[in-house]
């Protein structure tokens, strides 16, 4: 078989196939031209999905008609020299431009800043049709038609045009965060306009634009470094989560990245605070020397490969860790709103709070306190005189001079409150200085006993088991040269390792707080675990997953009666204890009401 050159058309369809997988991947690509251009306002319009139409309108600086020509040429670009070493630049490759071009029909009007006129050059499944000059303002517009009709089996691939429209919405997005100054304007047939009005150096502001404005009211700031390795942005408290990781923005030197090892250290960091099943929300930028990093792993960009990941990783669970300890415990606002609903939709339709028609007094209010009725009780309902002659319980164990210094000190003084009733021998109702508290008791006590247990893991070495005879696991040679590189530090969570041989480990004494272990199952997953990220964090992981089941049994139950002093020395453990806004499955130990949310259910705001 005779050896040919491929033609140039031919050559930019295969590079297509990797740089342009979908109308989103174009869209990706013509952002980042603006953006590199010096673009502070870029408008989007898109028909069919991105199929039909995609058009990218940009204010930067704009090309002459020289650099048209060059622009639809492969590896023709004006970001880099020589060396990968250094890029600062979004784009780089050269590639997006003719690749476009070959599969689709293609046009670009621009006009440099400064510059008497523009051009435009137009091309049409690899082919010039035409490149001339032409009225344009400064900036550039870059017009995509009928994308894919010169490679008609691409279009099989792809989904129905709202999915693409939502894909090219979420690209958007991720450089609306990441370019905080700059407008992005979304619009078209397809869809609904989208604006995001620029923000300056507030990069929060511009967050609660896509994420929602609650993000702002449940975000932990983040700045942390770690060896010339800077993390900054924000993380959602846990209970502020989401049932899926699309939102989890992760951007390196500015670059949006859909990175395995970011989204994974994200995972670890909130590992124990989400349930199964929900994802929490983060956006992080990291910074560090682009000599240190590589972002031509892939055509597309969205991969980077860092010189050293288990830094970069261990920066990203301990910046994360650390600010939930710091501030991670205080309870979603989301939670408040989801009970002013549940009780709002228990109203009929229409409803409004009444109006007076007389200025509110003491004695005409329907709600005043019920004078003792002629049976003695002092409630009108029966069910109630059981609490006619209880006090109200205090927070603090000991006996204090009367229950109105109770409510005139306690709930300032403490973040969750004072205790005051406790509901269905489950819920702990407390009085805060500024609303109340309902508290799961289980939930809160089964986080306290496992935090207990889990200091005593860290606090020394753990007892172990003596095996009768060594369990040998067979390993190829490197995994056993790593393994043994951690041999001191499983020493110290119970289990003992040596070297058997040039493939092999010996396997002599295991977690007692294990019990029967599969020694052949667990070698290897460190194994694996160690190669991947350089930890041997799986082995503690087992151990944590075990306390926290030990500590769901021995936690103090749903349905047991607690006393004013026993609802109160959990309160304030709660508040002593970092993480206990969660259970160990994730879920919020309590939700908070504030004041001004009771007021607005009766119609006082």
């Amino acid at each position: 078989m005779t050896i040919k050159q491929l033609s140039e058309t031919l050559i930019n369809q295969i590079a297509a196939g990797e740089v342009i997988e979908r109308p989103a991947s174009a869209a990706k690509e013509l952002i980042e031209n603006a953006l590199d251009a010096g673009a502070t306002r870029i408008e989007i319009a898109t028909a069919g999905g991105g199929k039909a139409l995609l058009r990218v309108s940009d204010n930067g600086s704009g090309m002459e008609q020289a650099d048209l020509e060059l622009a639809i040429k492969r590896h023709c670009t004006s970001k880099i020299s020589d060396t990968l070493d250094d890029i600062r630049t979004l784009g780089f490759r050269g590639e997006a431009l003719p690749s476009i071009g070959s599969v689709a029909r293609l046009s670009i009007a621009s006009r440099r800043v400064g510059s008497a006129g523009g051009a435009e050059i137009a091309v049409a499944g690899g082919k010039v049709l035409h490149l001339r000059p032409a009225a344009s303002n400064p900036g550039t517009i870059v017009e995509v038609r009928d994308l894919f009709f010169a490679t008609p089996a691409r279009l099989k691939f792809l989904k129905t045009e709202k999915a693409e429209a939502a894909a090219i919405t979420e690209v958007v997005k991720r450089m609306a965060i990441a370019f905080p100054q700059v407008r992005f304007v979304l619009s078209g047939s397809d869809r609904s306009t989208l604006e995001f009005p620029a923000t300056g150096d507030d990069r929060l502001a511009r967050m609660a634009q896509v994420l929602g404005k609650d993000f702002k009211d449940n975000a932990i700031e983040l700045d942390a470094e770690r060896e010339d390795v800077r993390l900054t942005g924000f993380a959602g408290v846990p209970t502020f989560n989401r049932g899926n990781s699309a939102h989890q923005y992760a951007f390196v030197n500015g670059r949006p990245v859909q990175d395995k090892l970011i989204l994974s250290a994200i995972r670890g960091a909130y590992a124990e605070t989400i349930p199964s099943g929900r994802y929490p929300i983060a956006v992080l930028s990291i910074t560090l020397d682009p000599a240190l990093l590589d972002v031509n792993v892939h055509p597309a960009k969205s991969d980077v490969r860092f010189r050293d990941p288990g830094l970069v990783r261990g920066l990203i669970v301990g910046a994360i860790r650390e600010a939930l300890a710091r501030e991670g415990d205080r309870a979603a606002t989301t939670g408040a709103d989801g009970m002013l609903r549940a009780f709002t939709s228990g109203f009929q339709p229409g409803w409004r709070p009444s109006t007076p028609s007389a200025p509110w007094t003491p004695e005409a209010s329907p709600s005043r306190p019920y004078q003792p009725a002629a049976n003695g009780y002092g409630f009108r309902e029966r069910p109630q005189a059981a609490f006619d002659g209880l006090t109200m319980p205090t927070a603090r164990a000991e006996s204090i001079p009367s229950v109105e210094a109770v409510h005139a000190e306690e709930p300032a003084r403490f973040p969750l409150g004072a205790a005051r009733a406790q509901l269905h021998e489950n819920y702990i109702v407390a009085q805060t200085d500024d609303g109340l508290v309902i508290v799961d008791q289980h939930a809160a006590h089964e986080r306290l006993v496992f935090e207990e247990m889990r200091k005593a893991l860290h606090s020394k070495r753990l007892s172990s088991q003596v095996l009768l005879i060594p369990e040998i696991v067979d390993l190829p040679e490197e995994d056993c040269d790593r393994l043994m590189v951690f041999a001191d530090e499983l020493g110290e969570l119970g289990l003992t390792v040596e070297r058997f041989g040039p493939g092999a480990i010996a396997v002599r004494e295991t977690p007692a707080m294990l019990g029967e272990v599969d020694a052949q199952g667990l070698i290897r997953q460190l194994a694996d675990e160690i190669a991947e990220w350089d930890t041997a964090s799986g082995l503690a992981a087992k151990l944590e997953y075990v306390a926290a089941t030990m500590a769901c049994h021995g936690s103090v139950r749903s349905g047991r009666r607690l006393r004013p002093e026993e609802m109160n020395a959990l309160l304030r453990q709660m508040e002593a204890t970092p993480g206990s806004g969660q259970c160990n499955h994730g879920r919020p130990t309590y939700i908070e009401l504030k004041l001004s949310d009771i007021e607005r259910l009766f119609g006082r705001s």
